[in-house]
């Protein structure tokens, strides 16, 4: 009798055990930092290393970038999926790519490098022909930010001054990187002691077939969205919210990213192939599904989902083949794809756009995950 009570005590313990693991693994996520090198004026800028599970992450303080983000195949083979260099010599060093950079203050394109805000005209830098890109010559990528560990990740503070790149108002800005069960989760937060506008994104490109791995125009990718922004020859919205339906521009269902990028099409010959804001359907402010990629090689899938209105999708075709990334691989024309979740480009001259207006008082709170599966 003591035998068989030992017994189903002993199962009893096996059983919340394997009932505990899964759990424990889930809650036991990794971070780790070092230094990662020196700015030119002796500034340290430092990495965090991120694991939980399979993946593994890594965020530097300089333009608070995603480094490397390590993903399993349908195999359990591990690889890194998004573009970069070996080392920060080779982010500083390029200064037009934003490789896995936050961007602000406003991601994306301001028309004529102008805007209006509450009736007062404000100038900023233009260095993108006469538009402003992605907050403009010293924007937030070019900066180094400050990072603390918080639970499964990493936090990261910048304070951006009134007049910074001429955007009004002292704005603090936090951005969260966290690893949790199988997706790299971004949330941004941010005050201003002024009326201003703000956009922040991440501006990573991913190949899901490991970054170095070839092109991406085998991907296939589903946008739900009904409409998008067509732009003008400067890539600036025309402020039409246009259906996709009947155009290449459509991804309601899963098409390979090559399959129409050179149709005889003017918004694709515009973008050099897809540069393209889309309008998500459901409302701002609750988390949707953005954007699904499946790379039928490797099986890896990745599903976006996020707060934002907007997701501008690009297909790398400003990338030439001169940057040599991780390992020396090039980077060719389309070796890397963007999904950056966002409001709309040059919204603060669209009234009609969701607004990007951010008053004292309030805070700016955006959220995007990364999911990770994989496809038989």
């Amino acid at each position: 009798m003591a035998n068989r009570s030992m017994r189903i005590n002993a199962l009893r313990c096996i059983c919340l055990f394997l009932t505990l693991v899964p759990l424990a693994s889930h809650l036991e996520a990794k971070v780790t930092k070092a230094v990662f090198g020196d700015m030119p004026d002796g500034t340290k800028v430092e990495i965090y290393t991120l694991e939980e599970g399979a993946l593994k992450a890594r965020i530097m303080t300089y333009g608070a970038r995603l480094v490397s983000l390590e993903v399993p195949d349908r195999s359990g083979k591990l690889a890194d999926i998004v573009l970069g260099y070996d080392n920060l010599a080779g982010y500083t060093a390029d200064a037009k790519s934003y490789f896995g950079s936050i961007v602000g203050r406003y991601g994306n394109r301001i028309a004529h490098a102008t805007f209006s805000l509450d009736g007062k005209p404000y100038q900023l830098p233009a260095n993108d022909g006469v538009n402003t890109l992605h907050g403009g010559i010293l924007g937030f990528d070019k900066l180094v930010w400050q990072g603390h560990e918080i639970p499964h990740g990493v936090e990261l503070t910048l304070v951006s001054k009134d007049g910074d790149q001429g955007f009004p108002g002292t704005l603090t800005a936090r951005v969260r990187y966290t690893l949790e069960a199988h997706a790299l989760k971004i949330e941004y937060f941010a005050t201003t002691d002024k009326d201003t506008v703000l956009n922040l994104t991440n501006h990573s490109y991913f190949n899901l077939a490991g970054e170095g791995q070839g092109d991406i125009l085998k991907h296939l990718v589903m946008i739900p969205a009904d409409r998008y922004t067509p732009v003008d020859s400067g890539l600036i919205p025309t402020g039409e919210l246009a259906p996709v339906a009947g155009t290449p521009l459509d991804f309601h269902k899963a098409t390979a990213i090559g399959a129409r990028i050179d149709d005889n099409n003017e918004q694709l010959k515009l973008g050099r192939g897809y540069d393209h804001n889309y309008v998500l359907n459901e409302k701002m402010g609750t988390l949707q599904e953005a954007a699904r990629v499946t790379e039928p090689t490797t099986g890896r899938v990745l599903t976006v989902e996020t707060t934002q209105p907007g997701v501008q999708f690009y297909s790398g075709n400003f990338l030439d083949g001169t940057l040599h990334g991780k390992q020396g691989h090039v980077y060719a024309l389309r070796t890397g794809f963007c999904l950056e979740t966002q409001h709309f480009p040059d919204s603060p001259n669209h009234p009609k756009f969701p607004t990007s207006e951010l008053k004292p008082g309030q805070t700016y709170h955006e959220v995007t995950v990364f999911k990770f599966s994989t496809a038989p």
